[in-house]
């Protein structure tokens, strides 16, 4: 079973027509090496309508296809996030990227998720701080549009670009919080990763370069321009990437700390402006690029 759609979100599909093929879709998934096969079967045929959607639905899980997509959402961090196909699926160990955000941010904050995807990210800190100004970004106009629909009941703004680039030129020196889930798997480690990612996510929302953190680099060069006097920069990395993506954020000007759950198995580093305007690092300038338009 996927990492993001959890047993406990599961659905009875007593209700549904097409409940009587329960055992034999079960055993199809069971027969594939689906864990919680029951789970998936009972989440598939609440999706169905028809007994060929069930089979065609069942033929892409058994392909590798991730759940999320098929059933078109993800549970993270409460919330059901609109995930489409061939976007990349939240995981459950970015909960501890959302959960030290909310503890950064407050009510009337201005927060920027970076490399938003979905919005899963934005969505679950709105959902945690009323009232933030919440704006985000990606490369990816599939992502941008499941962004969109996510942030969309709490007011976000939804840009198509790289970085900050995007973002309204308004916005520098004036963000509490900027929150960015890079990718950061190393190009070599992509061919490791389990198929459901590595053939139907986009490699933009996987690949970090040669160690992982070129992404995060590029981040931590045009944050400072962005954030507030204090303000923070949040970013999810590996347990073993941690102590470079900390002198990453410390050559970029940031007080850098790291925070790991083992219960996640989940780490993300820490950045801190000092209270007093921090001299940028870097001018980033906004590409061509025009947004999408508003959530």
């Amino acid at each position: 079973m996927s990492v993001s759609v959890s047993p406990s979100s599961s659905v009875s599909p007593s209700s549904s027509p097409l409940a009587p093929q329960r055992f034999a879709t079960v055993a199809r998934l069971r027969a594939a090496g689906c864990v919680y096969a029951e789970d998936e079967a009972d989440l598939l045929i609440s999706s169905a309508t028809t007994p060929a959607q069930l089979q065609d639905l069942v033929d892409r899980r058994i392909a590798g296809f991730p759940l999320e997509q098929l059933l078109g959402w993800a549970w993270f961090g409460g919330l059901r996030i609109t995930v489409a196909p061939g976007v990349f699926v939240p995981r459950a160990r970015t909960g501890l990227l959302v959960r030290e955000v909310v503890a950064c941010a407050d009510i009337g904050s201005i927060v920027v998720d970076l490399c938003c995807g979905s919005g899963a990210v934005g969505a679950a800190i709105a959902a945690s701080v009323r009232g933030i100004r919440l704006y985000a970004a990606d490369l990816d106009p599939a992502a941008v549009g499941c962004a969109q629909l996510n942030l969309r009941p709490y007011g976000g703004e939804v840009y198509l670009g790289d970085l900050c680039a995007p973002l309204p030129v308004e916005l520098r020196g004036r963000v509490a919080v900027l929150v960015a889930n890079v990718p950061y798997v190393p190009t070599d480690a992509l061919d490791l990763m389990p198929a459901e990612a590595r053939l139907h996510e986009p490699r933009l929302a996987l690949d970090g370069g040669t160690d992982g953190l070129d992404v995060l680099r590029r981040v931590a060069v045009q944050a400072p321009d962005w954030l507030a006097p204090g303000g923070h920069l949040l970013v999810e990395t590996s347990e073993d990437q941690a102590p470079t993506a900390t002198g990453i954020l410390r050559r970029a000007g940031f007080a850098a700390r790291v925070v790991h759950d083992e219960d996640l198995e989940a780490t993300a580093v820490i950045g801190a402006t000092r209270p007093e305007r921090a001299v940028p690092v870097h001018n980033s300038s906004r590409s061509a690029v025009k947004p999408t338009g508003h959530a």
